[in-house]
C-alpha cells in the first residue's frame, strides 16, 4: 500500500438523488417526503431562463421553510455554469439567505479544477461574513470533453470537493456521440458506450476519497433500462444514481443497497478472519473460497453502506432489503 492514501471525505447516503426543478414548489415539497436519499434543487438545465430568479427565490425559501434533516434527507442546490451571468447570484443569494441550511452546491459542467476554486473562495467568503457554523461541500458534475480529459486533476482539488457526477447527456453532446436516450445504449455499439467514461471517474473518486454518481436516464417509462444502467454503474463502484421521475427512486434506492445475503457474507468474511488470524493465518477459506485482507475491505466497504442504510431507515418506512 502506497504512504499516500485519501480517505473518504465524507461518508453520505446516495443512493437516489432526485432531480427537483426549483421553478416548481410543488415538486419540491413532494420531494421533502419521498423516498430518495439525497435532493438536489435545480436552478440550472431544469429551469428556463426566464424563470432562474423566481426558481432561486423559490429554493431559498424551501431551504429554510422545510426541515430536511429531520426528514433525514442531504439537500444539494445545483448552480447555474460559470460560463453564465447566473451563477454568482446564485451562489451569493443561496449561500447568505440559507447556507446554514444547505449541505452542498453541484457545480455543473466542471473543466478544470479552477472552475472549483471559484465557487469555494465565494463559499468560503461567505460563511466567514455569515458566521455559519455549517460546512457547505461542494460536488462536481463530469458532463463535458474537457472536464473528462482532466477528471484526474479536478478529483484532486483539495478543500470542500466530496463527490463527483456523471452527466451523460451533456457529455454526449460534448463528444458528438450518438445516442437514442439520456443514458441509454446506442444498439450499434458494441456493449455500454459509456463504460469508460463511468470507469474513469469512479477511480478518480476513489483514488482521491470522493463519492460516485452516476447521473440520469431519460426514460422513465422504462424501468428495466434503468435498472440495467444503474446495475452497470454499481458493478465498477458507483455508490447512487439521478432519478428525474419520482418512479426511479426506489429502483435506484434498490439497485444500490446490498441485497441481505451479501450483509451477512460480509459479517461472516470478518469473523472467519479474526479467527484465522488468532491462528496466525493471513487468509481463510470461507464456502470453498478464499478470502484475503482483500476480501475484510470489500467485507468493511458493504457493511458501511448497510450501517448508513440502517441509519437512514428511521427516517423512512421504505424496507431496508434489497431485493435484486
Amino acid at each position: 500500500m502506497s504512504h499516500t492514501i485519501n480517505h473518504l471525505k465524507k461518508l453520505r447516503l446516495q443512493r437516489s438523488e432526485l432531480a427537483v426543478p426549483g421553478s416548481s414548489p410543488e415538486m419540491i415539497d413532494k420531494a421533502a417526503n419521498s423516498a430518495a436519499d439525497f435532493i438536489f434543487l435545480d436552478i440550472e438545465d431544469a429551469v428556463a431562463p426566464p424563470d432562474k430568479e423566481r426558481a432561486r427565490k423559490n429554493i431559498i425559501q424551501a431551504l429554510n421553510d422545510i426541515d430536511w434533516r429531520a426528514k433525514g434527507k442531504t439537500v444539494s442546490v445545483r448552480i447555474n455554469g460559470l460560463d453564465t451571468h447566473y451563477m454568482y447570484r446564485d451562489v451569493v443569494d443561496v449561500m447568505e439567505q440559507a447556507g446554514d441550511r444547505l449541505d452542498t452546491i453541484l457545480v455543473p459542467k466542471v473543466g478544470v479544477p479552477a472552475d472549483l476554486y471559484m465557487v469555494e473562495a465565494m463559499v468560503n467568503q461567505i460563511e466567514m461574513a455569515k458566521g455559519f457554523r455549517t460546512r457547505v461541500g461542494l460536488e462536481a458534475l463530469i458532463e463535458t470533453a474537457l472536464g473528462m480529459a482532466n477528471v484526474e486533476a479536478i478529483a484532486a482539488t483539495p478543500g470542500r470537493l466530496e463527490a463527483m457526477h456523471f452527466g451523460v447527456a451533456d457529455y454526449a453532446a460534448s463528444c458528438k456521440a450518438r445516442t437514442v436516450n439520456i443514458g441509454g445504449l446506442n444498439p450499434d455499439y458494441p456493449g455500454d458506450q459509456w463504460h469508460f467514461a463511468l470507469s474513469r471517474m469512479t477511480v478518480a473518486c476513489r483514488a482521491y476519497g470522493l463519492r460516485a454518481i452516476d447521473g440520469p436516464f431519460g426514460d422513465f417509462s422504462d424501468p428495466e433500462g434503468y435498472i440495467a444502467g444503474a446495475r452497470r454503474a454499481a458493478a465498477l463502484g458507483i455508490e447512487g444514481k439521478w432519478a428525474i421521475h419520482p418512479s426511479q427512486i426506489a429502483l435506484a434506492n434498490d439497485v444500490f443497497s446490498p441485497p441481505e445475503k451479501e450483509v451477512t457474507r460480509a459479517r461472516r468474511i470478518l469473523e472467519v478472519l479474526k479467527e484465522a488470524e488468532a491462528q496466525g493465518k493471513g487468509a481463510a477459506a470461507l464456502d470453498g473460497k478464499m478470502i484475503d485482507a482483500a476480501s475484510e475491505r470489500m467485507a468493511r466497504n458493504v457493511l458501511v453502506v448497510n450501517e448508513a442504510i440502517e441509519r437512514a431507515s428511521q427516517f423512512s418506512s421504505e424496507p431496508r432489503v434489497a431485493t435484486h
